[in-house]
């Protein structure tokens, strides 16, 4: 009812969606966010029709929602996975007809016929296979315990992930920039042509190209008509005007994207975000815009969705308007002021311009949408999203990228460029984790990469350096000892002047009235790092370097404690990370405590309390910061 008792408007009685086992033993999938499905069909399988009726409803148990299954990608594991284990069965002098003919030899038999180059994933076929029958039915009981064993254990791979060179990162990242940059301009062009062609004004010896150019941007293909006779018979086919101009493909790319330049755009967003492909491939057009148009900063903010992370699907991408320090080139000179392509912004704002109409006619709301002349299957020609690595090495190809090492015999070697090696390169340049975890950086993209080691010691080498000279150059605080403490009790001004301060402050400093965390203040509105009058609201670890800082004795076991807790934290963070976080600090710590003797320094490490402990913690963790 609605608020006035009125009868509301229902829906009417609206089909469901087809979904799971179909008949003819075609299972069909979606992807967790509804934007595409794909159809498994099982009746193509070299099995008895009973055996594949079992996969084929366990295919159906294993993809359905809440099984864990949330993207296509996921579910082609298991399927390929009933493939091959078909044809193994298929190879078989007394091939099994029903589930509950499986026995265990079966699946002994299809582990060990994976021989030579398919060993290696004979493991992960297995337990993909395993995990498949788990969900059938009429299995016998040696089966189901047969599936309760522990896979064998994975062959190491020989194998190593190597990124790309500083070097050839810029020669990719350059390439898609420079085609990128040719489409922008040819679309601009000829979108600003078309728009005075339509508004009435002639142009001569163009016959019918701005027609057909109009055309196109209203339709996104040429005028077509079947095809009546030949082997294209029935099919629709450009009308014969049409054909005397360019090709179809450039023609349409007039005013549209092609796919390879979707693919260069693919290729710079990864390098320049390095995120995962999934997430750049479904990256939406629709977007907030954070800075609300009017800071300097331009910032827009990017709903995306990575289904592996679980619970964690959903992420919010910001990418804004400042040149990342990897992109910015030697000579700046060479990017003028109206270069997009050197901010993640300016990258994603260009795409937005250059893909708006090709979104409009397809209806799609993600951002990278092209032109593709051809296409396997029920596809063919069209605007649509293009496929990623295969593209990939197809575009490299034709820049004629070559790797930085020639072959034994001095000659180039075609780079091979794909988006899994431009993504472990950009997070090791970052040394930042991207849509994952801090361990999953150190583990899964650091520790198996060898390709950039001695650069990537080298970039450490010198950030370290670099803050130890910042940390020497600036110095440390001035620290009391304990003859200046004997002193202040007889002669307090002399003291006191000795330190730049007056004898009032010097007596509420030793009676710890200034004291901070590992050091009293004795200026607390005159620093260096708030408008002078104001109170202090810097961190406490800049204290270590302010002029209004002074240590005393009774505060070394805490700057002791502090020293060993950031040196505690290497492990726990990538070398360059802690380089840039901590390296000033312990540098100036470690300055600070070779000025007392070493016994000094280990009577202050045992003597700390667990007051001093809870501190450094919060201290160490910024519950201390005013934010």
């Amino acid at each position: 009812m609605s608020p006035r008792g009125r009868r509301a408007n229902l829906p009417g009685r609206q089909e469901q969606t087809a979904h799971g086992l179909l008949d003819g033993l075609v299972v069909r999938c979606f992807a967790e966010d509804g934007s595409e499905s794909r159809d498994y069909r099982f009746d193509r399988l070299p099995l008895a029709e009973g055996l594949r009726k079992g996969l084929a409803e366990a295919f159906s148990r294993r993809t359905a929602p809440g099984c864990g299954l949330t993207s296509l990608d996921s579910t082609n594991h298991p399927y390929r996975a009933a493939a091959v284990f078909a044809r193994y069965l298929s190879t078989l002098a007394w091939p099994p007809t029903e589930l509950a003919h499986l026995v265990p030899g079966h699946l002994d038999g299809f582990l060990n016929s994976r021989g030579g180059a398919e060993k290696r994933a004979a493991g992960d076929e297995l337990a993909e296979v395993k995990r498949l029958l788990k969900h059938a039915e009429d299995l016998s009981e040696a089966m189901v315990a047969k599936l309760g064993e522990a896979n064998p254990r994975r062959p190491r791979q020989e194998s190593r992930k190597e990124s790309y060179s500083a070097g050839e990162f810029k020669r990719i990242a350059d390439a898609a920039r420079a085609d990128l940059r040719a489409a922008a301009a040819r679309i601009r062009k000829n979108r600003e042509v078309l728009e005075r062609f339509r508004q009435g004004e002639a142009f001569a010896g163009t016959d019918r190209r701005l027609e057909l150019l109009d055309w196109v941007d209203r339709f996104g293909d040429v005028p077509r008509q079947p095809c009546t006779n030949g082997q294209r018979a029935g099919q629709d086919v450009a009308q014969s005007w049409v054909r005397a101009y360019t090709p179809i493909d450039d023609l349409v790319c007039q005013v549209h994207l092609s796919g390879m330049e979707v693919t260069a755009a693919l290729i710079l967003l990864t390098a320049m975000t390095g995120q995962n492909k999934s997430v750049l491939l479904k990256t939406p057009a629709v977007h907030h815009r954070a800075d609300g148009y009017i800071s300097a900063t331009a910032t827009a903010l990017v709903e995306t969705h990575k289904p592996r992370r679980g619970r964690r699907a959903h992420m919010t991408l910001a990418v804004s308007d400042l040149p990342d320090w990897i992109s910015i080139p030697a000579d700046p000179e060479e990017v003028s002021a109206r270069d997009e392509l050197h901010t993640p912004f300016g990258l994603y704002a260009l795409l937005h311009e250059l893909t708006a109409r090709s979104r409009q006619l397809t209806g799609t709301g993600r951002l990278l949408v092209g032109w593709s002349g051809t296409g396997g299957g029920k596809v063919g020609r069209g605007l649509r999203q293009q496929a990623t690595d295969r593209w990939a090495v197809r575009w490299a190809l034709k820049h004629g990228l070559t790797a930085d090492q020639p072959d034994a015999e001095g000659n180039p070697v075609p780079l091979n460029v794909t988006l899994e090696k431009l993504r472990l390169t950009y997070v090791e340049l970052h040394q930042k984790p991207v849509a994952h975890t801090e361990q999953t950086l150190a583990t899964d993209y650091l520790a198996r990469n060898r390709g950039n080691l001695s650069e990537y010691q080298k970039v450490v080498a010198q950030a370290l350096s670099e803050e130890v000279s910042k940390a020497r150059a600036r110095g440390v605080m001035a620290t009391l000892t304990r003859d200046d403490l004997e002193h202040a009790r007889t002669d307090p001004s002399v003291v006191a002047a000795r330190y730049g301060i007056d004898a009032s402050t010097l007596r509420r400093m030793i009676a710890g009235e200034l004291d901070t965390v590992m050091n009293a203040c004795v200026d607390n509105r005159g620093g260096p790092h708030t408008s002078v009058g104001e109170p202090c609201r810097a961190s406490f670890m800049l204290c270590l370097g302010c002029p209004c800082a002074r240590a005393l004795p009774r505060h070394l076991p805490v700057q002791v404690l502090v020293h060993d807790r950031l040196a505690d934290r290497r492990p726990e963070m990538t070398p360059l990370q802690w380089a840039q976080r901590f390296a000033f600090a312990h540098t100036q710590l470690a300055d600070l405590l070779s000025r007392h003797d070493q016994v000094d320094i280990e009577d202050a490490r045992a003597n700390t309390t667990d007051s001093d402990r809870a501190v450094v913690t919060r201290f160490l963790n910024r519950e201390l910061d005013l934010r």
